[in-house]
């Protein structure tokens, strides 16, 4: 059994095959799936799990280098907002990195999607909830 955080075996496969500038969308419950894209999804209910247990449980996984939100979230969602930006700045000393926080139209980001390794779709419920992560490296 895997000794680390994450044990979702297709979430923990999609991290072990992506390599720098690769990317994996963690979405909320009603983001639209790209048709080809792999769906990985963990939602079991409304609300169950959250965004931000499924994002913290990922980038305990993934070195990141950029993320990209929806600029929606900053006046529909700032909970979440505030959430996600807390989790990056730890991040950020955790990995002693910089971290690139880009805000896109939700209508880009639902095109940006297509070109993810995967979409992780959670339980959220609340608007805007989505993140595009960017891989880095850790060298």
């Amino acid at each position: 059994m895997k000794k680390g955080i994450l044990l979702n075996a297709e979430i923990s496969a999609v991290i072990a095959h992506m390599g720098h500038t690769d990317h994996i969308t963690i979405a909320d419950a009603g983001l639209p799936i790209p048709h080809g894209s792999q769906r990985i999804d963990v939602a079991i209910t409304h609300g169950l799990p959250g965004f931000m247990p499924v994002f913290s449980a990922i980038t305990d996984e993934l070195y990141v280098e950029k993320a990209i939100l929806a600029e929606e979230i900053t006046q529909l969602n700032p909970d979440v907002e505030h959430a996600i930006l807390a989790r990056l700045k730890a991040l950020e000393i955790q990995q002693n990195n910089k971290i690139e926080i880009i805000y896109c139209s939700h209508q880009a980001l639902k095109q940006m999607t297509k070109e993810s390794k995967a979409i992780v779709r959670t339980g959220e419920c609340t608007p805007y909830a989505n993140i595009i992560l960017c891989s880095g490296v850790t060298f």
